[in-house]
Parts: C-alpha cells; sequence; structure tokens
C-alpha cells in the first residue's frame, strides 16, 4: 500500500521509526492533509519524524479526531508549548516503556550483566557483524 493510500484510510496512523536524515520530517502537511477527519495520529517514536507546525494545524483546526504524542521536537514538553493547550491531543512525557516491570527486567539484568563481567565471563554480548 502506498503511503498516500495509508494516510487516506487508516482510522490510526502510528509512526514506529528511528529519527535519522531520512526519517526527520519524513510526515508532513500534505500527508496529514490526507487524514480522515475521524482518524488518529500517534507518535511514540521521535518527535522531528513529524512536522511539528502541520500536526499542530492539523489538531488546531479539528482535521483529524486526535494524537497521542509521547515524543517532541524539544523534551521535555516546554510549559508554554501549543500542543498543551490542545483538547484533541493526549501527552505523555516520553515513558512509552516505563513500566514496573520493564525496570525490573532492565535493573535486574544490569546487575547480572556487570556480576558476569566481573567474573570475566561476560554474557549479553552484542557481536559486532
Amino acid at each position: 500500500m502506498s503511503k498516500e493510500n495509508l494516510f487516506r484510510r487508516a482510522d490510526f496512523i502510528t509512526v514506529h521509526l528511528q529519527l535519522s536524515p531520512r526519517t526527520r520530517g519524513l510526515i508532513g502537511a500534505a500527508d496529514l492533509a490526507l487524514m480522515k477527519p475521524t482518524a488518529y495520529f500517534i507518535n511514540t517514536s521521535r518527535g522531528p519524524i513529524v512536522e511539528e507546525a502541520a500536526l499542530l494545524d492539523v489538531l488546531r483546526n479539528k482535521r483529524i479526531a486526535g494524537a497521542g504524542l509521547d515524543v517532541y521536537d524539544v523534551e521535555p514538553l516546554p510549559l508554554d508549548h501549543p500542543y498543551r493547550k490542545l483538547d484533541n491531543a493526549v501527552l505523555t512525557p516520553h515513558l512509552g516503556y516505563v513500566t514496573e516491570d520493564n525496570y525490573r527486567a532492565f535493573y535486574g539484568q544490569m546487575v547480572e550483566d556487570i556480576r558476569a563481567f566481573l567474573a570475566g565471563k561476560p554474557i549479553r554480548v552484542i557481536k559486532p557483524r
């Protein structure tokens, strides 16, 4: 499916990309203008993948139903940022992966990694390509 057709047909558009020179500004005004007025835009990847001014425009003018944002061009999101004034945006402070279970796993594995390294038997080693 083409990007244009996806934006026209989807009820939800979610962004799952790394920020790179290739993906910076990947989603702009022309893309967002294709979305249905009942559609939602969700970005939990990186703010600059989406042209912020274009997203603000479609949200302010209610051309889409709303947005869920966990990432921004500037983090933490400034207190006076226009996103904070919107009634059709759910904003969270870039914590999509933060759960008690994740912290238990990450910190537990970190301790295991350090102990194994100090014992001369590293674990979870990333092999070079």
